[in-house]
């Protein structure tokens, strides 16, 4: 019979054993649950932010495309006044050689 309680006994620790082993296990799940929720919330906020910072891209983009296209109309409008400028100077030019013809 001793045997039988030697086995007996064996089998009551292996099992003592098992339970601790299941209620650590447990504990390291749920640490594990608590930090897998804390970084999908830090994920979420991360992608909340890159959205953010992709608009404020797309809005310097256009902003930039804006200011050079108004600086090119600014210098076209800067020639054509330099143009009318000069035909402006032709042209009293040419009246003062008619009048010296006269």
């Amino acid at each position: 019979m001793s045997t039988l309680s030697k086995q007996l006994d064996k089998v009551v620790d292996k099992t003592t054993k098992l339970i601790e082993l299941c209620l650590s296990l447990k504990e390291q799940n749920d640490m594990l649950q608590l930090q897998n929720q804390a970084l999908e919330v830090a994920l979420d906020t991360s992608k909340g932010k890159v959205k953010e910072l992709e608009e404020k891209v797309k809005a310097l983009a256009v902003a930039r495309t804006l200011e050079g296209t108004s600086a090119v109309t600014r210098d076209v409008n800067e020639k054509t006044l330099d143009i009318k400028q000069k035909i402006n100077d032709f042209v009293r030019e040419i009246d003062k050689c008619i009048e010296l013809l006269k």
